[in-house]
């Protein structure tokens, strides 16, 4: 696993560790399965504080991306589960709250491609 972390970039340490650890398990360079390092070992071999690759742990987890098995360690997951999971979940809410504000399917769908476009050409 290679990080490299920019001091002068706009994005936060621990940002720039959750993309970078995110990207790299996402297109395989980290397969399922892979161990991360601990918290503090990555923190000092990049140079930064625990608690920043502590925190960039966390949003991965949260994500889906990693998950942590106690003392064994932390690994990256199995590709999108719990990330696809909590997408539905979303997906589910934005439905019930579209009905109840009487938008007729075709106009929820019409919201969803337009915040698409916006969140990922933008």
């Amino acid at each position: 696993m290679t990080l490299k972390i920019h001091i002068d970039d706009s994005a936060a340490p621990y940002e720039q560790v959750r993309a970078q650890i995110s990207e790299q398990a996402r297109s395989g360079v980290l397969p399922v399965g892979y161990r991360l390092p601990t918290v503090r070992g990555l923190a000092e071999s990049l140079g930064l504080a625990a608690n920043t690759v502590a925190k960039a742990y966390r949003a991965l987890e949260s994500d889906g991306v990693i998950e942590t098995r106690g003392r064994n360690g932390t690994f990256v997951a199995a590709a999108g589960s719990a990330a696809e999971r909590e997408l539905a979940l979303a997906a589910q809410a934005y439905v019930e709250r579209a009905r109840r504000l009487g938008l007729d399917e075709g106009a929820a769908l019409a919201a969803v491609r337009d915040a698409l476009r916006a969140g990922y050409e933008g």
